[in-house]
C-alpha cells in the first residue's frame, strides 16, 4: 500500500515568545539574530513545498519575554491577517514561571484563540511544554506545566489542531541540549524540536518516519556524570549569571523583550 502524501503548506506564521523567536540558536547568516526551531521547521516545510513545485512563505512574529495575553493580543491578529494555512502558537511559558499564574485562565484564552484561528482556516500547531524535572529551580513549575499540557491536548482535540509534544521528548532530559541559562534550548535542541515539529505537521508517524525525523528522540552519546561538588559549582554559577538577572527584571517590572519587534514580520519566501 502506498504511503499517504506529505501534507504541504503555502504560508507558515509563528507567534509566541523566546522559544519561537529561537533564542540561543544564533543565525550564522545574520549576526545578532536567532534562528530557532520555527525557522528550521520553515526550511523543512519549504523543501516539501519545492518538491511539489512551489515555495513556502514564512513569517515569525514571536518576541522574547512575551506572556500569553501579549502574544494573543499583539501577535495573533497580525498573524491571522496574513492568512496562514499553518500557524504555530507557543505561549504561556513566561506566565507559568510565576507562582501566582492561573493556568485555567491561560487555557481559556488559548482555547478562544485556537477557535478563532481554525475558523479562519489555519491549521494550528500548539506546544505542550517541556518536562522541567531535571532543571534546577524551574522544576518547581512541573505541576503547572503538566496541568497546562492537559489543557493543550483538550484544546487540540476540540478544534482538531496539532500538538508539538515537547513533554514526551525524553532526549531533552540531557542538559547538553539546553543553553547555559537552562531556560532556552541550545542549537542542537532547536534542531531536534524542528524535526519533531516537521513530523507532526507533515502527518508522519510510526513506520513513515525517516532517519531524520527519528533523530529528535535519539539520546546523545553518554558522558561521565559530574561529581556532586562540580554540579553544585555549576548551579551556583548559573544562579549568579542567569537566575539573579531574571529575578531582578521581574522585580523591576521589565521584560527581556521590551522595545523589540518581530524578526520576520512579513511572509516571504526563504532565502535558501
Amino acid at each position: 500500500m502506498d504511503a499517504a502524501p506529505l501534507r504541504t503548506y503555502r504560508r507558515y506564521v509563528a507567534v509566541g515568545d523566546s522559544f519561537s523567536e529561537g533564542i540561543d540558536d544564533p543565525d550564522p547568516r545574520t549576526p545578532g539574530r536567532h534562528r530557532g526551531w520555527a525557522d528550521r521547521l520553515a526550511e523543512l516545510l519549504d523543501d516539501d513545498a519545492r518538491a511539489a513545485g512551489r515555495s513556502l512563505e514564512y513569517a515569525n512574529l514571536a518576541v522574547r519575554g512575551k506572556r500569553m495575553r501579549e502574544v494573543l493580543d499583539e501577535q495573533l491578529p497580525r498573524a491571522l491577517a496574513l492568512a496562514p494555512d499553518l500557524l504555530s502558537i507557543s505561549a504561556g511559558g513566561n506566565d507559568i514561571l510565576r507562582p501566582s499564574v492561573d493556568v485555567d485562565a491561560l487555557a481559556t484564552s488559548l482555547d478562544d484563540a485556537v477557535g478563532t484561528a481554525r475558523t479562519a482556516g489555519a491549521q494550528v500547531l500548539l506546544c505542550a511544554g517541556f518536562d522541567p524535572v531535571g532543571l534546577p529551580v524551574v522544576r518547581m513549575t512541573r505541576g503547572r506545566v503538566a496541568t497546562f499540557n492537559l489543557h493543550v491536548w483538550r484544546i487540540a482535540q476540540r478544534w482538531d489542531a496539532l500538538v508539538l509534544d515537547l513533554w514526551s521528548m525524553r532526549a531533552l532530559y540531557d542538559l547538553r541540549l539546553w543553553a547555559p541559562d537552562r531556560i532556552h534550548l541550545a542549537p542542537q535542541g532547536h534542531e531536534r524540536v524542528a524535526l519533531l515539529a516537521a513530523a507532526t505537521v507533515r502527518g508522519l508517524h510510526g513506520g513513515e518516519l525517516g532517519e531524520a525525523e527519528r533523530l529528535w528522540s535519539t539520546p546523545l552519546p553518554p558522558q561521565p556524570s559530574p561529581t556532586r561538588l562540580a554540579r553544585a559549582g555549576q548551579d551556583a554559577a548559573w544562579a549568579r549569571t542567569h537566575l539573579a538577572p531574571w529575578v531582578r527584571r521581574r522585580l523591576e517590572g521589565r521584560s527581556s523583550g521590551d522595545g523589540l519587534t518581530a524578526k520576520r514580520p512579513d511572509p516571504l519566501p526563504l532565502d535558501r
